[in-house]
């Protein structure tokens, strides 16, 4: 801006110096012209009148220095040239001046030298017998008088530049310092600037719209980062050339990538094909969704163009985590499998005997024993099948069932007694130790916990092995224990024992008739009641199983 103002003064000041100088020397030539020509018309009437008196010999007795004359006869023939051999110049009858002069008495001419530096100026009269006396006197053109006016002038003129620069100087900071010293944050409270009042004013009315404005964009800024934040899904946002453009933690938990994401390529922080086979789908105009295998668990990717009017601007990817639904699809195609798998052996058999006693080819005596089979094989399908259902039930987490306060120790005590006579059939002595211990849970739940732990350690217990249950309490907890002497379980086998229909003997789980879903019926009770399950065995040895319930 000083810049600007100090241009413009200079202008200013430069137009102004020209136009004095124009204006001064433009009067001065005008003026200058005027009094030659005056001179020049004062001059013609004295040399007429001595014509007029003494004839032509007055013109030899003139001595003209400053001007040139020239007497003309009425023909044109020049008969008397102060200057010149007026017997060899032409007929002037043609001459503008001498043609105004016949018409009108007197006339006047300017006429520029070949050089153009002098003006001839030409002043004629007519005398009473038809003759013509004629003036004339040289000058300065314009051009050459304006050089010897304005040399003499030229120090004056880099004077006068000089402190129309100097002023000018002077006066732009003087104009734009209290400009720059303006305090924009606060603009109601500067002094001394009623000339830049209704601007502040505006200034100031303008800061407080868009501090309005900033605070709610940055809210709504900090809420989106929030929510992006916080949610589980990944987010990404990227370029229509691969450049990411946001990227939520979730999204980088994903991909494993913990480094600073915006502005990188797709290719530098996650390398898998399926995302970018999604970023290239939608980069085309197309909605794209997969299902992928992302850092240990299944991903759902959404990926959807973004558009800018009816051009695509970039793309946006959506990681649905759907690796619970996955494993559920899993569980629920093995369930199935397994329980065809478990229902069909006793239906072979319950059918193969069943055809034997209708065929009547058997024999009288072999008919009680292929009962018994036929009964005990649907003994084990009623088994089977209650351990679905109420396995089924857990995966509804016990929904409609109620908690009330169970002692713990009184449900183990009926179970032993329930199980009594099994043990004594496999020749395993059952134990209870403990007291009194209370919690909150679900009757039906935690005796199936307490059952199942029990029979399994005397169904896969030795002949004269032992059972010890026992049953304590602390001030955080409550902890059920089931020590058996039986197989064991290898430690590598300490997670999946909990998996449906799975065995740790498969040949001795088809003796004792068990159906592979007891410990996971165990496990999914305790998640419901918040216990934690620790195992600890050894193969040939005995196995101990701890189920601990929080107190609160």
């Amino acid at each position: 801006m000083t810049k600007r103002i100090f241009h413009s003064i200079i202008s200013v000041a430069a137009a102004v110096l020209l136009a004095s100088v124009l204006i001064i020397f433009g009067v001065f030539y005008s003026g200058f012209s005027d009094d030659r020509l005056f001179q020049l018309q004062s001059q013609a009437k004295t040399v007429s009148a001595g014509i007029f008196l003494f004839g032509t010999d007055y013109l030899e007795s003139i001595e003209a220095k400053d001007y040139r004359m020239t007497y003309i006869s009425s023909e044109g023939e020049v008969l008397f040239d102060s200057e010149g051999d007026f017997s060899e110049m032409e007929n002037h009858l043609e001459r503008e001046e001498i043609k105004k002069a016949a018409e009108n008495g007197k006339g006047e001419s300017r006429r520029y030298s070949e050089t153009f530096s002098e003006v001839y100026i030409y002043y004629a009269e007519k005398l009473p017998d038809g003759s013509f006396i004629r003036l004339s006197v040289t000058r300065d053109s314009v051009f050459a008088l304006f050089i010897k006016a304005v040399l003499p002038s030229i120090p004056v003129i880099f004077f006068a530049l000089f402190l129309s620069v100097f002023v000018a100087k002077r006066l732009s900071k003087k104009i734009v310092e209290p400009l720059n010293a303006l305090d924009l944050d606060n603009p109601l409270e500067n002094k001394n600037c009623d000339e830049v009042a209704p601007l502040l004013r505006r200034i100031s009315a303008q800061q407080i719209q868009l501090k309005k404005h900033e605070e709610k964009l940055r809210k709504k800024e900090n809420e989106l980062e929030t929510v992006l934040e916080n949610m589980s899904e990944g987010i990404l946002l990227l370029t229509f050339e691969g450049k990411i453009v946001s990227i939520n933690s979730a999204a980088k938990r994903i991909f494993g990538y913990s480094g600073e994401a915006e502005g990188e390529n797709l290719s530098f922080v996650c390398r898998d094909i399926s995302v970018k086979e999604a970023f290239f789908e939608a980069a085309k105009g197309n909605r794209f969704e997969k299902t992928a295998e992302l850092s240990g668990g299944f991903y759902r990717i959404d990926a959807n163009p973004v558009y800018s009017g009816e051009k695509i601007f970039g793309v946006a990817l959506f990681f649905f985590d759907v690796t619970e639904k996955e494993n559920s699809e899993q569980i629920r195609r093995e369930f199935t499998a397994n329980v065809s798998h478990e229902l069909k052996t006793p239906l072979h058999s319950i059918t193969g005997f069943s055809e034997l006693m209708a065929s009547g080819i058997m024999k009288q005596e072999d008919y009680v024993p292929c009962a018994k089979r036929i009964y005990d094989e649907a003994k084990r399908m009623t088994r089977l099948i209650e351990d679905i259902i109420g396995h089924s039930h857990l995966d509804e987490n016990a929904h409609g069932m109620k908690r009330e306060t169970v002692d713990l120790y009184a449900v183990s005590e009926n179970v032993i007694k329930n199980l009594d006579v099994a043990a004594q059939a496999m020749e395993v002595e059952l134990s209870l130790s403990g007291g009194k211990t209370e919690i909150e849970g679900i009757p039906e739940l935690l005796e199936a916990i307490v059952f199942n732990l029990c029979d399994n350690a005397v169904k896969y217990n030795r002949k004269g092995g032992k059972v010890n249950v026992s049953v304590t309490k602390t001030a955080n907890e409550a902890v059920l224990s089931v020590r058996d002497t039986g197989i064991g379980i290898s430690p590598e086998q300490f997670e999946r024992v909990f998996e449906r229909f799975y065995r740790v003997d498969k040949s001795h789980s088809k003796e004792v008739g068990g159906t592979g879903l007891g410990l996971s019926i165990v496990k999914h009770a305790a998640k419901i009641h918040g216990a934690k399950i620790e195992i600890e065995s050894e193969i040939g040895e005995g196995t101990t199983m701890v189920v601990r319930f929080s107190v609160c």
